[in-house]
């Protein structure tokens, strides 16, 4: 039977990095879209089009959590609002539609804002998403970049196509450039009812090819070779190879406006009807389930194995596999109207910003290690290994991190007095070593005390102590849980203890039996002499506090790494 799923509990996923204020800047112009951009490992870049058709340029440190948004620079691009930003990071260029035109300005605004291309009525960009090699087409390798034979270019196009004579149609020659295209910085433009795929090339348009659309297009995802758009009346799906288009699925009469995401991570794209996100692969086939979220969003986004969406002045965190909304971030007084929300490039990554009416919110991932903390502290053990799994499947923790957890689940249930439920988790601990429960069986020092790693873990649970005394102190923490719940107070301890606390002998043999458990299992793997020595003596020692003869003979009669004068010393200490 497949193992059930949990549902991922509230937590903190994001914290919030670092505020910044738009008033001196925006001129009282609200932000109409976002975008990052890394410039190094210790720089990257916020850029901010406002209604106003102004760009802002904002730099901050992503890994310094002292630092703040800094402004660098201001430039008018228009009167209209400015619609998209789309960073060309291996040209160092950034691209802007505003006033249905194209501008193009270097990525630090140092250069003055040029008007690019003989593009006009542009309603809609957005830049290729590529991923590995084998998932998309050299569109270079089809016609190099030469105005394309489709039968929807118009006549002037063909025309100077003829006339070209080895130049493309802006003047600029192929032979000179074409050893230099790698084909990353590709854009598709709508224009009224077509489809434009372009390149730059030296702040150049070049046009790769031209498809027929539908008109009235609000949204547009390019990843590999499908090209999805979205209109008030439905999804298509595009082939930006073949031309070919299908309707993925119809919109109802009223609903909200169409919206996109690429979830990179994934290599998905969500598409929002009303207030559920449906996940689609590259060929429009909806895949997984559906996310329903609390409220139609202003925009969406990716961080990790979330979908964070805003608007209503909130911004909420979806586990992208459960539907689960995991954290809540309310703008309270911030002067809400709509929000926007933009992440890093590289899909998962660890920032997400979101621009109010006033200013620009900075949030940070909270690292795996710190999350997983937080649930151990409250003792939800099954969540943090839940947790724990997922992240290591996603490849953002390795094995070692899941062994290093299980042993700290197991040692924080061990002083619970939950035995049974620890050794379970030592088990599944590939790391943790079985001199690690030597302190529970024997006080220090003893022959095998150097062999004990003196390693806290995260400091969550007591130092080891001899099975009595955790028995003892645990049986103590019970007693104080009941008075205080009698008093009205809520405990972390056990409801089961609460309502029916055991005995002192009952937990005490529960103890012993459950470390001879792993004891047993420990002796089969491959241990150095010492730790050898140490596992079976102190075996029979236990065994003798269970009055378990047969087990102590049987251990005695086989190939045995026992040290006698220690078990005979250990046996008198008994008595």
């Amino acid at each position: 039977m497949a193992k059930p799923q949990l549902k991922p509990k509230a937590r903190n996923v994001v914290e919030s990095l670092f505020h910044f204020d738009l008033t001196p800047y925006s001129l009282s112009s609200p932000v109409n879209s976002l975008s990052i951009s890394p410039l190094s490992d210790s720089q990257s870049l916020l850029y901010l089009g406002t209604q106003s058709g102004r760009l802002i340029l904002l730099s901050f440190d992503p890994s310094s959590p002292n630092n703040t948004l800094s402004f660098l620079k201001s430039v008018v691009v228009g009167e209209c609002p400015v619609e998209s930003v789309l960073v060309l990071s291996e040209l160092n260029r950034v691209l802007i539609l505003c006033d249905e035109c194209l501008f193009l300005v270097d990525n630090l605004l140092v250069q003055p804002v040029k008007k690019v291309g003989f593009l006009k009525g542009v309603s809609v960009i957005a830049k290729r998403v590529k991923t590995s090699e084998s998932e998309w087409t050299n569109l270079l390798e089809n016609g190099s970049g030469i105005l394309s034979n489709s039968s929807s270019a118009s006549t002037s196009q063909r025309l100077l196509q003829k006339l070209g004579g080895g130049i493309k149609a802006n003047g600029v020659k192929v032979k000179e450039q074409e050893q230099n295209r790698k084909g990353n910085d590709v854009f598709a433009a709508i224009v009224g009812k077509r489809l434009i795929l372009i390149e730059l090339v030296n702040g150049n348009v070049v046009i790769l090819k031209e498809i027929q659309c539908i008109d009235g297009v609000k949204t547009m995802v390019w990843l590999n070779d499908s090209i999805i758009v979205g209109t008030v009346n439905g999804y298509s799906l595009i082939s930006c190879v073949t031309g070919q288009s299908g309707v993925i699925f119809s919109l109802p009469d009223v609903s909200s406006l169409p919206l996109l995401k690429l979830m990179l991570k994934e290599r998905r794209v969500l598409l929002l009807v009303d207030n559920v996100g449906v996940v689609v692969d590259v060929h429009g086939q909806p895949v997984g389930g559906s996310l329903v979220f609390r409220r139609s969003p202003d925009s969406l986004g990716e961080l990790s194995m979330y979908a964070v969406v805003v608007g209503d002045g909130k911004m909420e965190l979806y586990h992208k596999k459960s539907g689960v909304c995991i954290q809540t971030v309310t703008f309270a007084g911030e002067g809400i109207s709509q929000c926007i929300a933009t992440d890093e490039e590289c899909g998962g990554g660890n920032l997400v910003v979101v621009a109010t009416s006033t200013k620009v919110i900075c949030y940070r991932k909270v690292s795996a290690e710190e999350q997983i903390k937080d649930l151990l502290r409250k003792k939800d053990f099954k969540e943090a290994i839940s947790l724990v799994e997922e992240l290591e499947c996603e490849g953002e923790i390795s094995k070692e991190m899941l062994s290093f957890v299980h042993a700290q689940v197991g040692f924080l249930l061990l002083f619970d007095l939950h035995f049974e439920e620890a050794v379970d988790h030592f088990l599944q601990s590939e790391t943790m070593q079985p001199s690690e429960v030597f302190p529970f069986i024997m006080r220090d020092p003893n022959r095998w005390s150097l062999l004990v790693p003196r390693n806290r873990y995260w400091g969550l649970h007591p130092p080891p102590a001899p099975l009595e005394d955790v028995v003892d102190n645990g049986l103590a923490a019970i007693q104080r849980a009941i008075f205080l719940k009698k008093a009205g107070v809520e405990t972390a301890v056990d409801d089961d203890f609460l309502s029916n606390p055991p005995s002192r002998a009952d937990l005490l043999e529960l103890a012993i039996k459950n470390i001879i458990r792993y004891l047993e299992i420990s002796r089969e793997k491959e241990l150095t002499i010492l730790v050898k020595e140490g596992v079976d003596t102190l075996l029979m020692y236990l065994y003798r506090a269970l009055n378990r003869v047969h087990d102590m003979e049987k251990l005695a009669s086989s190939e045995n790494s026992c040290i006698v004068v220690c078990t005979i010393f250990l046996f008198a200490y008994m008595r």
